[in-house]
């Protein structure tokens, strides 16, 4: 096992969840339930499951694709999220009468 990729995974994804919607979620629901350990092993549960889904699709679409196609199709996608982000507004300020 490649402990070095296991770690820096870990780490990314980590600081990634924290104060994340669902973590905020599993705070909401950790402190209105009876039984906090099913929150927890709910929420484990989920995130795992995602988890797979995201490493089966990312494996699949290494297959399928060559890595710079890969890479570029990454690196377009987040120059639009960016631009978005930075010039489009998407909800036009209301200005005090």
């Amino acid at each position: 096992m490649d402990w070095q990729l296991l770690s820096l995974s870990f780490i990314t994804v980590f600081l990634a969840e924290l104060g994340d919607k669902s973590q905020l979620a599993a705070i909401a629901l950790g402190g209105s339930s009876k039984h906090p350990r099913a929150v927890f092993f709910g929420t484990a549960a989920a995130l795992l499951v995602t988890s797979l889904i995201g490493v089966l699709l990312g494996q699949g679409a290494a297959e399928l694709l060559p890595q710079r196609a890969v890479k570029a199709i990454a690196a377009i996608g987040f120059t639009i999220l960016a631009v978005r982000l930075l010039w489009f507004d998407s909800e036009p300020e209301e200005e005090d009468a």
